[in-house]
């Protein structure tokens, strides 16, 4: 069946039952002036078209969604890959012909030692000749390639693989190297976070998300030396908090407050995760903190599920092999689970620092967020946004979950996680980024929705998209088509009305 909207602060808000608060805006103009803007975007979409099905290579669409650096930044890294390339080749070269070596001392051992001492003189000989001709051809090889347009140079980084399949040796070199990367990257002594953002838009491998979020949130700060000193204060500052204000929870004017909180914690994803009576314990007290220190909005439905990321990260830094998931919470010591719950408090409220008017009195930041997805996709996918409107389908009635969740009900959290890599890399990313991600995600189903032709059919499909077995794969390629609609789209004056 169709369900409510989840998160609506206040139940008159409902806009399944009432309509929406901001009138629905009229359709597209269909001036001459409209049409050559959206004949200018088809013939921009045509002319692109082919660069985006170069293939199904996750590198190669994130290459092109890292066109904001500079052509140098990208040229010297392109660079840096095909030399890395090349000492791969000639390192595996040398290790086939040491086997090749052995086996033949070995046949000669068996015949003759002459005969093998000339077959050995022979092969080294050879492999030489061979070596040389090899690095001849690299080196040839290289040249061209630094000659070709910048769209045409390889991946400037590569994106995680995805848990799901299987881990091929190379990609394994590949996924050591981008590790090696990030820890050389975090171990200076002021933390480049330009370099940081840059390096994590594609995404960051597991051993040091934990580290690289609290930097990229501005919950730690780059220079090392703080780092210790500012850890040890904020966590201290926020038990304070826990020591003055929990209390107050069963004061008859916080009632409703940390009945809603109560309420809203079993809803949360992963299932495992919130059965366990030591999670509830502890984010309850970072939601109910928080709302007393932002009575502007106090708790709000959607909240809740904003914790879970950083929690689930966060554990991860204390835990080698176990999936959190499967992982019993209350087996880490009592320091540890503090220190994950004061860290996990101060960056989900950086987080909702930005984007705080989606959670006030009736949320005018995600009604006004909705508004400008319905106008950005009119633009992008008119056939869409039309068929939407035939059938009376309104974005609040589906879009408003992905605003106030920001997509954490629509994808799995192993997704949600990768997601919030890109949105902590990029300027307002919890904000302006995921309006486009939210356009490419809508238009990733037209085939599914065009083919709908029934109001509730459509909504249904809509508030239960089949993304349970998505993966990094995906995630990456959706975030590749935002970045391309916000280059696309976002100084475009009129993408959506003001």
């Amino acid at each position: 069946s169709i369900q409510h909207v989840y998160g609506a602060q206040h139940p008159p808000f409902d806009p399944l039952l009432h309509g929406t608060l901001i009138k629905p805006g009229a359709k597209p103009p269909t001036t001459p002036v409209k049409l050559k803007k959206v004949s200018t975007f088809q013939e921009f979409e045509s002319n692109t078209s082919d660069a985006w099905d170069l293939g199904d290579d996750d590198d190669e669409l994130l290459a092109i969604a890292a066109e904001n650096l500079n052509t140098e930044v990208v040229m010297e890294t392109a660079h840096k890959v095909i030399q890395n390339h090349s000492k791969l080749q000639e390192q595996h070269k040398f290790q086939e012909e040491h086997l090749q070596e052995e086996k033949e001392v070995e046949s000669a051992e068996l015949t003759s030692a002459v005969c093998g001492d000339n077959r050995l003189v022979k092969s080294v000989s050879e492999g030489h000749t061979s070596s040389s001709s090899d690095n001849a051809s690299e080196n040839s090889s290289m040249q061209r390639s630094q000659s070709l347009p910048q769209t045409s140079t390889p991946p400037l980084v590569s994106g995680m693989a995805d848990c799901n399949t299987s881990v091929t040796p190379a990609l394994s070199e590949r996924e050591a190297s981008r590790l090696d990367k990030f820890k050389q990257l975090l171990a200076g002594p002021n933390t480049d976070l330009e370099e940081l953002r840059k390096l994590s838009w594609s995404g960051i491998p597991k051993q040091v998300r934990p580290f690289a979020w609290k930097l990229l949130s501005g919950y730690l700060p780059a220079n090392v030396d703080r780092r210790e000193s500012t850890l040890k204060r904020k966590r201290k500052e926020y038990f304070a908090f826990v020591e003055q204000y929990y209390d107050s929870r069963n004061d008859e004017n916080h009632q409703d407050t940390y009945r809603q909180i109560h309420i809203d914690i079993p809803r949360m994803s992963p299932e495992v995760l919130r059965l366990q009576p030591k999670v509830t314990e502890i984010f309850e007290r970072i939601l109910f903190i928080w709302a007393i220190r932002h009575p502007a909005s106090g708790y709000v439905q959607g909240i809740n599920d904003l914790v879970t990321p950083f929690f689930v990260v966060f554990v991860c830094e204390y835990i080698e092999e176990e999936e959190v998931e499967n992982f019993d919470v209350s087996s880490l010591p009592e320091e540890v689970l503090q220190n994950i719950e004061a860290d996990s408090y101060w960056c989900m409220s950086k987080l909702l620092d930005g984007i705080q008017d989606n959670y006030t009195f009736a949320q005018p930041g995600i009604q006004k967020k909705v508004k400008m997805l319905e106008e950005l996709v009119s633009r992008i996918d008119e056939q869409v946004h039309r068929h939407l409107d035939q059938h009376e389908v309104k974005y609040l009635q589906f879009a408003f979950r992905w605003m106030n969740n920001l997509l954490m009900r629509e994808v799995p959290l192993r997704c949600t996680i990768r997601l919030w890599d890109t949105y902590q890399s990029e300027p307002e990313g919890f904000s302006h980024f995921h309006l486009y991600v939210c356009a490419a995600f809508l238009v990733r189903w037209r085939k599914e929705i065009l083919e709908e032709k029934d109001f509730q059919e459509l909504l249904i499909f809509l508030q239960n998209l089949p993304t349970v077995h998505w993966g990094n794969e995906e995630i990456s390629v959706l975030l590749a088509e935002a970045y391309r609609l916000k280059f696309a789209f976002a100084d475009a004056p009129n993408h959506y009305k003001k």
